[in-house]
Parts: structure tokens; C-alpha cells; sequence
């Protein structure tokens, strides 16, 4: 142990089970599992424990369109996480889900005792209803323009364009995401959490938890906007949790997920005997207590989870460390570009700790993106993993196997060597620390770049030729060994199974942090075996492959309609005709200018017959705007003029009404 042992207990958001987990999700998973498994080799007590969210609106709708349960769906896909976490080596030491006893009594519990001091209370609100479907509609089922950085398509609970917080009321022009209809408001009487009330205790939590400059950024723009108090409950219909007392009132998924880690810790301690729930829970607790997010639920996990857990009574995070998306080969991930890659797609064609070494190399403590560039994937990991690393065992081992029967020396021929690889243990373990796992690995393939070139400069191979040098061949085989050795010990949180098969190739049983600095000696290992392949561009290749196969196809429509999302790809604006105009050469045509408030743009339309050019200048018409641009013998038609009438001299264009501006879009 390095130093004094700590009492640790780590989360990962948990992922929510309406879907299989892709390449996305592992950023997260991966990230919190070095730093667990780091934690863990130090010698401290390290707990890591997730969960299934199961419960929502998303799930209940996606459960009706199968003809099958909620309970049924989510226990699918958690079958699913568990299997594809297990196979990237992420190792939980619990994994449960927020539809559990444990979950629904601790979320009653804590309702009861921020009802009973005053913290949440009742109000009639008006709420998105969507008529068609017969339902109130979360926030996340209510789509429109951004009312801050006007981005459009974005969500009712927050934009992902400006990370601001949204709510249905403050979309502009909002539609139901299930419908395509404009929702209407509707009353309902909900329950609200006083989060306005906690400003000055989330201060206050904030200058303790040594959260990222970028988070404290975020909470500082939360602060200076307002808190403003959270509805915690949904109407029936609801997959979730009843409130307590009511008949057709339900705890917000947002209540009960987060909730769903001391659940999930609950759910162990019940089947240990050497862990206490309130030792890391209760308010006072001296375990330190750190959840792993992505950037997009800050808003959650700083500002309501935290006063939640001190209005009911338990203690508050030691941290949260928030994270990136994922971008692979600098674009997001794309069903038609075959980039959106579930995890056992990856799975069935690659090494996971492949995955694992990529992603570490690229990882550090900011919430700044990460991008998985697939051709840059397979150089880095021939060339670190496989043509670095692996390279140096494999080149010492076959000699000492063969000519000394597998006995290490009792000495090292360099020991200056071998101290600058141990003198940077303190370093690399201050990188896993602080998550700078890039540097971490820069600095670990910096180290094992010396050790290839002590083999390079001592030749082995040419030594061996001698017998009056095969002491000497020892020697170096030793050193290079324990070089190795050194690395992978660096590794282990990062490549699990690489460290396992090397344990068992050392002869050795399992390993501490410190174990890096002492040489193994006079030891006898076994027959090495290769431990990491080359990764071909081919696999690679067929991975994409694969998942443009799995993208589904597109929805089947009946030939007489066309969809809403078909509708809603027709951007139809405002325009004036600055200018109107014959085409030489053209009997039909008019040429016309279009102010589009944005720009100007050339039409030709074909309402010669029908309008005196002089006439349509200053008018207000509805143009196609997105229309690819047509190539004609007149020239480039870059938009459509929309019209009715058979043709001829009955073409009619359409106008809106007087205070249409250029620009505006027709919805």
C-alpha cells in the first residue's frame, strides 16, 4: 500500500436500458474502470457499483411498441450490459437496476423526509399534453428551437448546443416527439424539490468537491441564471415509482436514478459482511464518494443531486468528474457511415483492451471530447501496444526459456536503468490520479522506448551466437524482462487481461502498485506465450461493415404519405422578390432575385405566362430553401417558388400574410 489505505466508493452514470451499449458509452465505463482498478492495485478499499436505469416514459413507450413489459425490456438489455461490460473487463463489484426494492424504499424514504422539513410542496402547473396520444409528455418528448442560442431540434430539458437548461414552455415552436403535433398545456398538480432553496449550501459543496475549472464554469452560469425549483413528478401513465400517498402521481426518472447508486451499493452490503451502508452514505461519512458522468447530466449530478442528498439527511459526492463525447473519425457517430458501433459489434471483430488503451491514451480530466480515429486506432495500438510493449518481453523471453530453462538471473546488469522505470512510478500514479490517463501513457511508452533500445544496443540474438556470452545473455534477457515486468504493472488498470496473462507467465500470483519498483530475480517464468496480435485495417473495415448492416432501415410508409420526419426536411422561408426578370431564350421562365434575410438567391420560375415581372417585385413568396441547386442552360435555380393553378396563365403563388419577414421559416 502507497499510502494510507482510503475507503472509496465510485459510480458511473448509470445507462439507461431502452437500448444495446455502443462505443459511446464505454468512454465512461472504461475511464471509471482504470481508475477503480488503479485505486484497487494501490491497495485501497475501492468500491465500483452501477445500475440499469429502468424506469421513464421512453421505456414504457418502447416496451408497448414490442408487445412486451417494461420489467421484460430493461431485464434484456441489463443482460446485455452485464455481458458486454464484462467482456471489456469492466469490473463493478455490483451491478443492479433502479427498479429494485432496495431503490423504491430509499426513494420513499428520502421523499418522506424532504416532504416532512418543508422541502418539497405541491402546485397546479400547466403541462405539454399530447392530444393525439393521450398523454402528458416529458421534457424530453418535446422538441423545438432553442430559446438561448436558437440551435433547432433540441430537447425540452436542455440544449446540447449551448448546454443550457430548456423546458417545454421556453421552446420556440415546440412539437411532440411522439405525434409530430403541437402539444397543448394542460393542468396537472405536481410536486416540486425547493432547489432555489440550496444555493448557498451548493456553493459551498462546490468549493470542496475540487470539481474540473470547466464544471465549476457551468455551475457558476447555473448560479448567476437562478436555481429554480425541480418537478420531481410525472402523471400516470408512468413506468416508475408510485409516490407515496397518491393514486396516480410518479417519482421523475431523474428522482429515483441517481438514487439508484446507494441502491445499488445497498443491494452489496446485504450480501457482505464487511460493508456497512452508512459508513459510506450517512451525512459525516470519511469514505470518499465520486461519480463519473458525462457532460450532459452536470446539470443533474451538481446541482439537484447534491441537495437532494443533504436535504434528506446523507452525505454529499467528494467529486464529479464529468467527461466528453465521443466522436469517431471527428464526426458523430453514424448509423449510415457505419461509426455508430455497438460493443459487441466491436466485440466480435476486435481485442477490447485494445479499446481500453486507445481510449486511455486520448483520456484526461476535462470535459473536452474524444475522438476514436479509426485509421490513427490501428497505428497507435501496433505501434505502442504491439511494437513497443509486447515487442520487449518477446524478445528476451524465448532466450531465457531455451537456454536457462526459463531462470531469471539474480542480478541486473543496469540498474540505472531499471531506477529511471521505478523512479516514475510516484509520476505515473499522480497521472491515474488526477484521470490524465493520456499522460500517463506518453509517459509509460516514453519508458518502454528506452527498454527497446537497451535490447537494440545489446543484441541478444547476436550474443547468444557466442557461448562464452550467454551469462551475458541472461543478464540483458533479465533486464529486459524486468522492464517489462515494470510497464505492465503501470498497465494493469488500463489492459487487465494483457496483466493477468503476464502474471501467469512471471510465475506470479497477483500484484501491488509498489511491486513495480523491486525486481523480480532468480525467478523461473514459463514459457511465454504471444499476448497482443496486430490489429489489420481489414478487421477494422469489417467492424464498420457490420454496423451500416445493423443500422436499421428506414421506416416503411404507405405510398399515398409521406412521414412527419419526410415534412420536416422541407425548409420552407419567407422571401421578397428584389427583382423579377424574362430569360432570354425562355418562353415560361422568369428569372427572379429573392431577398431570403440570410442572403440572396437566383429562382427561375416558370410563371412568365402568369405575372408581369414589373408586378412581383417587392412581393412576399414561400421558396424551398434546402432544394439541392439545379443546373439549367439559363443558369444555377437555387431554390423553388411555391405556386398553384394547372398552369399557364392560372399559376397562382402563394404569399403570407402582411408581417412575414424574409427568412422567417413556414412551419
Amino acid at each position: 500500500m502507497s499510502d494510507s489505505r482510503r475507503k472509496i466508493l465510485v459510480t458511473s452514470a448509470l445507462p439507461y436500458a431502452n437500448g444495446s451499449p455502443h462505443m459511446g458509452h464505454l468512454v465512461e465505463y472504461i475511464q471509471t474502470d482504470i481508475w477503480v482498478r488503479f485505486q484497487k492495485l494501490r491497495g485501497h478499499d475501492c468500491i465500483y457499483v452501477c445500475a440499469s436505469d429502468s424506469h421513464g416514459t421512453p421505456i414504457m413507450l418502447k416496451a408497448r411498441e414490442l408487445g412486451i413489459t417494461p420489467e421484460e425490456l430493461t431485464e434484456g438489455y441489463s443482460k446485455e450490459f452485464v455481458n458486454d461490460f464484462a467482456d471489456f473487463g469492466i469490473g463493478f463489484d455490483n451491478y443492479h437496476t433502479t427498479h429494485s426494492p432496495e431503490n423504491e424504499a430509499l426513494v420513499a424514504s428520502m421523499y418522506r423526509k424532504l416532504r416532512d422539513s418543508g422541502d418539497i410542496y405541491s402546485r397546479t402547473i400547466e403541462q405539454m399534453y399530447d392530444e393525439r396520444e393521450g398523454m402528458f409528455l416529458p421534457d424530453r418528448f418535446v422538441m423545438g428551437t432553442c430559446p438561448n442560442c436558437k440551435a433547432e431540434d433540441q430537447y425540452g430539458d436542455a440544449c446540447e448546443n449551448c448546454n443550457k437548461a430548456t423546458s417545454p414552455e421556453t421552446l420556440i415552436d415546440p412539437k411532440s416527439v411522439l405525434s409530430g403535433t403541437t402539444p397543448v398545456k394542460r393542468e396537472s398538480e405536481h410536486f416540486f424539490f425547493r432547489l432555489s432553496d440550496y444555493e448557498d449550501r451548493l456553493r459551498q459543496w462546490m468549493r470542496d468537491s475540487a470539481l474540473d475549472k470547466n464544471v465549476v464554469s457551468k455551475l457558476e452560469e447555473w448560479f448567476e441564471a437562478g436555481l429554480q425549483d425541480w418537478d420531481i413528478s410525472r402523471d400516470a401513465p408512468y413506468f416508475g415509482f408510485r409516490i407515496p400517498e397518491t393514486q396516480d402521481k410518479y417519482f421523475y426518472v431523474w428522482l429515483d436514478a441517481p438514487v439508484g447508486y446507494m441502491a445499488s451499493f445497498k443491494h452489496l452490503c446485504d450480501r457482505r459482511d464487511d460493508l456497512e451502508f452508512d459508513e459510506y452514505w450517512a451525512a459525516g461519512s470519511d469514505a470518499e464518494l465520486y461519480h463519473f458522468i458525462g457532460k450532459d447530466i452536470m446539470y443533474f449530478h451538481t446541482l439537484f443531486w447534491p441537495a437532494v442528498l443533504n436535504g434528506s439527511g446523507y452525505r454529499t459526492p467528494t467529486s464529479v468528474f464529468a467527461h466528453g463525447f465521443l466522436t469517431v473519425d471527428g464526426q458523430k457517430m453514424s448509423k449510415s457511415r457505419g461509426t455508430f458501433i455497438k460493443a459487441r459489434t466491436y466485440l466480435d471483430n476486435l481485442n477490447p483492451e485494445f479499446l481500453r488503451y486507445y481510449y486511455a491514451a486520448k483520456l484526461g480530466p476535462t470535459i473536452e471530447d474524444i475522438d476514436l480515429n479509426l485509421e490513427d486506432f490501428v497505428a497507435r495500438v501496433n505501434s505502442d501496444l504491439v511494437g513497443k510493449l509486447v515487442n520487449i518481453a518477446s524478445r528476451c523471453a524465448g532466450f531465457i526459456h531455451k537456454r536457462f530453462d526459463g531462470e531469471l538471473a539474480r542480478e541486473l546488469p543496469d540498474e540505472a536503468l531499471f531506477a529511471q522505470v521505478a523512479d516514475a512510478s510516484e509520476t505515473i500514479a499522480g497521472h491515474y490520479e488526477r484521470r490524465e490517463y493520456s499522460k500517463a501513457m506518453r509517459l509509460i511508452m516514453a519508458l518502454a522506448d528506452k527498454a527497446n533500445r537497451y535490447i537494440d544496443d545489446h543484441k541478444p540474438w547476436v550474443m547468444a551466437k557466442d557461448e562464452d556470452r550467454l551469462p551475458d545473455v541472461q543478464l540483458v534477457c533479465t533486464q529486459g524482462i524486468n522492464l517489462f515486468r515494470s510497464l505492465m504493472i503501470y498497465l494493469a488498470p488500463v489492459l487487465p487481461t494483457v496483466a493477468a496473462a503476464t502474471r501467469e507467465f512471471l510465475g506470479e500470483d497477483g500484484w501491488q502498485w509498489q511491486d513495480a519498483v523491486t525486481p523480480r530475480l532468480g525467478a523461473t517464468v514459463r514459457k511465454f506465450k504471444p499476448l497482443l496480435m496486430r490489429v489489420e485495417a481489414s478487421q477494422v473495415e469489417k467492424m464498420v461493415e457490420q454496423s451500416k448492416q445493423n443500422a436499421p432501415a428506414p421506416a416503411a410508409v404507405d405510398d399515398e404519405y409521406i412521414s412527419i420526419d419526410d415534412f420536416m426536411k422541407v425548409d420552407l422561408r419567407i422571401a421578397r422578390i428584389e427583382q423579377a426578370e424574362p430569360v432570354e431564350g425562355a418562353d415560361k421562365l422568369l428569372a427572379l432575385t429573392l431577398d431570403l434575410g440570410d442572403g440572396r438567391r437566383q429562382v427561375f420560375a416558370g410563371i412568365k405566362a402568369a405575372y408581369d415581372p414589373a408586378e412581383l417585385e417587392g412581393r412576399h413568396v414561400i421558396v424551398v430553401a434546402n432544394l439541392a441547386p439545379r443546373k439549367m442552360r439559363f443558369g444555377v435555380s437555387e431554390g423553388m417558388v411555391l405556386a398553384a393553378g394547372p398552369g399557364g396563365e392560372d399559376i397562382f403563388l402563394l404569399s403570407p400574410d402582411d408581417g412575414a419577414a424574409p427568412g422567417m421559416r413556414v412551419k
